[in-house]
């Protein structure tokens, strides 16, 4: 799906296309796609490649948001194919957290090759970013999964994978990782919200009892 495609904001021309061949909402921002989904779902996501009207040769970096099985199933084949991976230093450990996962289901896997990363710290990101066309930067979100990060675009597209939503800080006032993740998310300027698992989101902020909160719409 083609969420959106524009001048300004991101580079001279941005195209932004949700990939959808699983049970994983995917990303293709500009020649990095963000997440895959489980190992054994390469011909399907060719498939939903073709339909979005991209070539593979296209995808030149992924991004994994973390590395829990339903985000990474696909990174090893893709990269052996040519595709560059975008490695946070925080994610090293948990590169091949999935791996007795995969081989316990005998699904059809490759594992990553984090020698051939790239890694950075989020730190970095933007310049990496802004070196292959895109303008943002990449943040860490730990309260999911230790190894979770953020993708914010300077635009107020923000890819935050299974970042539990706001509106959960309403129900679990104690998750005070959750806030934290939050609060950096929105001091970062993140307005779009998209997610691995739920409908894409908007953000507004209002004051309510002598503090900020934020206010979901869906609007897809």
């Amino acid at each position: 799906m083609r969420l959106r495609s524009a001048g300004g904001g991101l580079s001279a021309h941005k195209t932004m296309i949700r990939l959808k061949y699983g049970n994983t909402n995917t990303y293709f921002v500009n020649g990095l796609l963000i997440d895959t989904d489980y190992a054994g779902t390469l011909g399907a996501f060719y498939k939903a490649l073709k339909a979005s009207g991209l070539g593979a040769g296209e995808i030149r970096w992924i991004l994994a948001t973390h590395y829990h099985p339903d985000h990474m199933g696909l990174i090893g084949e893709l990269t052996a194919r040519g595709a560059g991976l975008l490695l946070i230093d925080t994610q090293r450990d948990f590169v091949h957290f999935s791996d007795r996962i995969f081989e316990r289901e005998k699904r059809t896997f490759v594992p990553v090759n984090e020698g051939a990363a790239k890694i950075i710290s989020c730190a970095e990101s933007r310049d990496f970013l802004a070196g292959i066309g895109i303008q943002g930067e990449i943040v860490s979100t730990p309260s999911h999964s230790e190894d979770s990060v953020s993708l914010i675009l300077d635009d107020g597209d923000c890819f935050v994978g299974d970042l539990e939503p706001l509106e959960y800080l309403e129900a679990y006032e104690e998750n005070a990782a959750l806030a934290v993740d939050w609060e950096n998310l929105l001091s970062h300027g993140a307005k779009r919200i998209h997610s691995a698992h739920r409908p894409d989101a908007v953000t507004s902020t209002c004051i309510q009892s002598e503090k900020e909160r934020t206010i979901w719409n869906t609007f897809a």
